[in-house]
């Protein structure tokens, strides 16, 4: 009895946090929050005096019944072309300068980052001019929380979303509320192997893809059946609690701890029977040994031949609770069972049970990141919060993007378990509580002008910024920009879509940049600054078509056309969050760019609140804010964004556009420079840099990668990455510059530090070498150009210079001034041998472009001998007039309905551009069509969900008819639409 009594003292004082559930514990023990913690006076009601069988057979007299199925389409598409509809429209003239020069900002915050730059910059409400809303149209399902921020845009959104029927993904595991198939209703778990992936047709496929609903191992209770529930706690960046009920409103009495690269899938039981099920079938359980006298060690071989490892702890038994193998689908343990089950697959044999044994009985419930920055240097630490048998360090995955960059502590904790991943190549165990990785070539001197990466050989190369042109560049950049510069602002900005909008505000800033720091005519940037802060102050104001509002139910600032409409898909889906980093970056960048050309706009207002507000919602930095989740778009355990939101998925979160996804970064980094915000600025600045080495692992694939499969490498991109498939295509079509060209826009400093020389070069010569690329429609061709920029920067000077010859080759968010200068600071600075057209020709052309007719004369009217004296007619708008047009609404309606030409009054005999092409719809294009195929029910048990495309080729996509509710929308917002008989570019 001593020793029994000495045992009994061990095992509770070395159990820590084991249930998880708010309940009575036998009526005497108290479960607080979600664990209950065990002392020396808990009073043991089971012992366990008997060892199980050494080994148990099942007999296997048929195959699996229970089987997976691909998804091998899209989802339902809510997107257009993201080059369109902010055209390229007809200027009143040329912008004239004003009597009045810059005097830009400082470029380096007064203050130095924090230790940790994961620090809240800000706490408050957001400006009072955004109305706060309480009923978004996606209510939360089976969140048990506190009404705090809810992440948006993470791993386990599938089980608060739709009918909680579609998995999640850890990695390498997935799990899936099973809802009763195959007659289970607890957790499934999955791991497959790449050699059961399926493929695309011939030797370079177009998508692999994991199959979905398939239940290796399915944690089951007999206590759950038809009116079992799921609901969630805790939901951070990096990990949920999920939990089963056995009815509506009960405690859970099965809770799963789920954590990005968790080691084990832990099962935590309170007072139920656990089951044990499998789809694959279970050939044998073998009883092992008991671990440590606290953790029992089983071992079962699935019928497929892989090896499953199964532990057992108990927190209010003593012995070895038995696991019974009843047959080849069903493992039974003990009745009233309080306690962990963990399973593991085991591809490293005896070597891999070594370490598996080390971390049994411990589990990650938690995730925490700080990150220090300095000079070019940084680093960051994941660090996990852990429950169960104290002194046991964790076992948790590393993806390789992680273990390229593990410092030597970390590096030393690797361990010789790896498994595959569905879409991240092959993960590895590491044996630690937490793990850092370090960024040693942060892009610090990256600024607003064009940039080249520094040699990673030259110790103290961070890289060079070109701000100087040569003096043919600067003759053909200045009239050009008072060409872009004399349109109506609020055509191009006041639209009913905060991407597009955005897009046109950062296209403008653009131009002013390269006016005033590389062009070096300041006066014509001064007044063109008039007009951008007009169109910018729309949006602070809050009077764009769409105001913006903030949702109190998810907590976010989202777009209120879904409100207006009913439709989620309007605005590509930003009311359900979709894509905010895609759409407030281009906010931030222009603000950025505002804010140096005049630092006191800065202190205007509520201007940089505003563009704070942003900020914090995709990118906010800590978990002490009430107003915002952290870090909604980025996630730090993949090292980059995903751009889903309140949308459930078969194959979970994902992204299209890597380019946009950096940029987003990039405009953080400018802002926090501009603003002083020096913890913004590094925390960018590191984000970059994980970037820039994710996107090289996962994304932008070089002859070189060996984390993507050998035969999808000839696609050079991934396409949409989801996290259970990868498929080279994009959502609005299947246009090799489609797919390849929305990982190059729009054309910044960034793509330099992420678009290696090397990628850009294998994926022009595999695509658009040749003659090629000048052959694409419509302005993908400007942005493939634009690229080429980063290789040959000479040949895109030359494009840009002499073969623009009309709308059809910009796109919408892109300005021929910014390429312009982008290409000929690339190509060299004064006496450098680039050649292109005069500033004449550039000019005359750019009178095609705008559908203008000019006639030499007054093209040469527009230069003199230093490019920059004489600007021609004067703009329609003065000064004093600029931005009155703020007050008119842009009611363009939906592209597909615009016609192929538009006439003027006045002008009947003259066609001006469709408004489109510049957006790169060009002729024949008709969409992108997507057929939602429900097989309908179940297949042998499963429920099947493909989406079939109608048109393999082609991949087409509706767009939803929008014009005719527009007035509706309006009216419901309390937004007149004060001129609809305007002529405008409709």
């Amino acid at each position: 009895m001593a020793k029994l009594a000495l045992l009994l003292t061990l095992l509770c004082a070395t159990l820590l946090n084991g249930l998880p559930t708010p309940q009575k514990k036998r009526g005497t023990e108290e479960l607080e929050n979600r664990a209950i913690h065990i002392s020396t006076n808990v009073e043991i009601t089971t012992s366990y005096v008997s060892l199980p069988e050494t080994l148990q057979s099942a007999s296997i007299t048929d195959s699996a019944t229970l089987t997976g199925s691909i998804v091998t389409g899209l989802p339902p598409g809510v997107t257009r072309d993201p080059l369109g509809p902010s055209a390229t429209v007809e200027p009143t003239g040329t912008l004239t300068p004003i009597e009045s020069t810059l005097d830009p900002g400082p470029t380096a915050p007064a203050l130095q980052a924090a230790h940790n730059i994961f620090v809240p910059m800000a706490t408050d409400a957001p400006p009072s001019q955004i109305p706060t809303r309480s009923d978004h149209m996606v209510s939360k399902l089976g969140i048990h929380d506190q009404d705090v921020p809810i992440q948006t845009n993470k791993f386990y959104a599938n089980f608060m979303l739709g009918n909680q029927n579609n998995a999640v993904w850890t990695h390498p595991y997935s799990l899936r509320w099973t809802q009763g198939r195959g007659g289970r209703y607890g957790m499934a778990v999955a791991h497959v192997e790449r050699e059961h992936f399926a493929w695309g047709e011939g030797d370079v496929p177009r998508f692999f893809a994991a199959p979905v609903g398939l239940q290796h191992i399915v944690f089951n209770a007999a206590e759950l059946g038809n009116d079992t529930t799921l609901f969630t706690q805790d939901l951070t960046a990096f990990s949920v609690w999920a939990r089963l009920a056995p009815s509506p409103g009960a405690d859970a009495i099965l809770s799963f701890p789920l954590v990005q690269g968790m080691g084990f899938v832990t099962g935590i039981y309170t007072g139920a029977t656990p089951i044990l099920n499998s789809g694959t079938f279970f050939r044998t359980l073998e009883y092992v040994s008991l671990i440590d006298d606290i953790t029992t060690k089983y071992k079962i071989t699935l019928n497929d031949n892989t090896e499953w490892l199964l532990y057992a702890t108990s927190f209010a038994s003593r012995g070895v609770p038995p696991f019974d193998l009843l047959d080849e689908e069903t493992i039974q343990g003990p009745p009233d069972f309080y306690g962990m089950i963990q399973v593991a697959k085991n591809p490293a044999k005896e070597a891999g049970e070594a370490v598996y044994d080390s971390a049994a009985g411990a589990y990650a419930v938690n995730a925490t990141i700080t990150g220090t920055v300095s000079e070019s240097t940084g680093s960051y630490t994941l660090s996990w919060g852990k429950d169960g048998v104290a002194g046991r360090d964790l076992l948790m995955f590393a993806l390789p993007h992680h273990i390229e960059s593990f410092d030597p502590t970390t590096q030393s904790a690797l361990t010789n378990i790896s498994l595959m991943t569905t879409t991240k190549g092959l993960a590895r165990a590491v044996h630690a509580n937490a793990i850092t990785m370090l960024e040693p070539n942060l892009p610090t001197t990256m600024g607003f002008a064009p940039w080249t990466p520094g040699s990673s050989s030259a110790e103290g190369d961070t890289g060079t910024s070109h701000t100087v042109l040569a003096e043919n560049v600067i003759q053909a950049v200045n009239p050009v920009a008072a060409l872009e510069l004399g349109v109506d602002f609020n055509s191009q900005t006041r639209l009913d879509s905060m991407y597009y909008s955005g897009k046109a505000l950062a296209k403008f800033a653009n131009i002013l940049y390269a006016l005033q720091d590389m062009a070096h005519n300041t006066q014509l940037a001064a007044a063109g600054l008039i007009k951008l802060k007009d169109a910018f102050n729309v949006f602070v104001n809050n009077t764009q078509p769409f105001p913006l509002v903030y949702d109190d139910v998810w907590k976010g600032v989202v777009s209120s056309g879904s409100y207006a409409t009913g439709d989620s898909g309007v605005d590509f889906g930003n009311t359900l969050y979709n894509d905010h980093h895609f759409h407030y970056g281009y906010f931030v960048y222009a603000a950025a760019v505002i804010g140096y050309l005049d630092p006191s706009w800065l202190r205007e207002g509520t201007n940089r609140a505003w563009v704070d507000m942003l900020v914090r919602d995709f990118a906010n930095p800590s978990t002490q804010d009430p107003f915002f989740p952290f870090q909604r778009s980025f996630d730090w355990f993949h090292g980059h964004s995903w751009a889903k939101g309140l949308f459930d998925s078969a194959d979970g979160k994902d992204q299209e556009s890597t380019s946009e996804d950096t940029y987003a970064s990039y405009a953080l980094k400018m802002w926090g420079l501009i603003s002083g915000d020096a913890n913004l600025e590094a925390r960018a600045n590191l984000m970059l840099a994980v970037q820039a080495r994710a996107l090289r692992n996962y994304f932008l694939l070089e002859d070189a990668n060996t984390v993507q499969p050998k035969q999808f490498l000839p696609n050079k991109v991934t396409g949409i990455l989801f996290e259970n498939k990868v498929d080279h295509t994009t959502y609005f079509g299947a246009n090799d510059e489609f797919v390849q060209g929305i990982h190059m826009l729009p054309l910044n400093p960034s793509l330099a530090y992420t678009r290696r020389k090397e990628f850009v070069r294998e994926e022009w010569d595999r695509y658009f070498s040749d003659g090629r690329a000048e052959k694409v429609e419509g302005g993908w061709r400007g942005v493939l150009m634009g690229n080429l920029a980063l290789l040959d920067p000479k040949r895109a000077w030359e494009y840009f210079s002499k073969e623009v010859q009309d709308a059809k080759g910009l796109d919408g968010g892109a300005s021929l001034t910014w390429y312009l200068a982008f290409s000929g600071a690339l190509a060299g600075g004064p006496g450098s041998p680039v050649e292109g057209a005069s500033a004449e020709e550039v000019v005359e052309g750019q009178g095609q472009v705008h559908g203008q007719t000019e006639t030499q004369t007054q093209t040469q009217d527009l230069v003199d001998e230093d490019g920059q004296d004489e600007y021609g007619n004067a703009a329609e708008d003065s000064p004093e007039d600029i931005g009155e047009d703020a007050q008119q609404i842009d009611e363009r309606g939906d592209p597909s309905e615009w016609a192929d030409s538009v006439s003027y009054p006045g002008e009947e005999e003259e066609t001006y551009p469709h408004p489109a092409l510049p957006g790169g719809i060009h002729d024949g294009y008709e969409g992108n069509e997507y057929e939602d195929d429900y097989e309908g029910g179940e297949d042998e048990g499963i429920e099947e969900r493909d989406y079939e495309y109608q048109d393999d080729e082609e991949h087409e996509c509706d767009y939803d008819d929008q014009e005719e509710e527009t007035d509706v929308q309006l009216d419901q917002l309390g937004v007149e639409n004060e001129d609809e008989d305007a002529q405008g570019w409709y």
